[in-house]
């Protein structure tokens, strides 16, 4: 079998499983522990060390924020038992028949240009690789490129290039510009793994933050052949 490839894994991954695949590929991402219960929350995140993130983890729960399943930048112990409470009576509200399995822990990464690596099949085509500006604005900004897998760096590099954003990657009115490398080696890393995995139905990395000296992906969602 080939560098992270998956075997006998449910139709949706949470965004601890994908990322604990991706990171086998190769795949830069931010580390993330599932806990199921506040007391473990508070453990992890003090083995990880503030400030941290927690997300709700459930195949039901598609938009975290909107559901109130995300909290950002928590300093201590207690702003993480608080933060859990939170995120559980929103999630119940919102989502009542909602199957949770915990939350994910991570460290709060520090801020960076947003943009997203996503793939697609397409009934002609196949796997059909996207790249574009990302966080919560891509589905309305939609400036994004595609190439059909396999994706060589070329083909990446002219994914980026082709964005109408790709100026805000190049450093923008003293905003910091991003190392493109990083984010080319991204997306060829991403084709590969698509390639040794095709029972891959949808892959998102969203948001991925780009820096000048790296790219890691924050989220990810992988969604499996039923």
């Amino acid at each position: 079998m080939g560098k992270g490839q998956i075997l006998n894994q449910p139709r949706l991954l949470t965004e601890v499983e994908s990322k604990q695949l991706l990171e086998r590929a190769g795949i830069p991402v931010t580390k993330t522990k599932l806990a199921r219960s506040k007391k473990e929350a508070i453990s992890v995140s003090k083995e990880m060390g503030f400030p941290v993130v927690l997300k709700i983890i459930s195949p039901d729960v598609v938009h975290k924020s909107d559901s109130g399943g995300v909290k950002l930048g928590l300093a201590n112990g207690a702003q993480v038992g608080r933060a859990y409470s939170e995120i559980m009576s929103s999630v119940r509200q919102k989502h009542p028949q909602a199957a949770v399995q915990g939350v994910s822990v991570q460290p709060m990464a520090s801020a960076g240009m947003e943009v997203i690596v996503g793939m697609s099949k397409d009934p002609q085509f196949g796997p059909v690789l996207m790249f574009g500006l990302g966080g919560v604005l891509v589905e309305v900004l939609k400036d994004v490129s595609f190439r059909i897998v396999p994706v060589t760096k070329r083909d990446a590099s002219e994914m980026i290039r082709e964005i109408k954003g790709y100026p805000l990657l190049q450093g923008y009115r003293g905003q910091e510009a991003v190392d493109v490398a990083s984010l080319e080696g991204l997306i060829v890393r991403v084709s590969e793994f698509i390639e040794q995995n095709p029972q891959i139905e949808e892959l998102d990395l969203n948001p991925v933050f780009a820096y000048r000296d790296k790219a890691v992906a924050v989220d990810a969602r992988i969604v499996l052949e039923a």
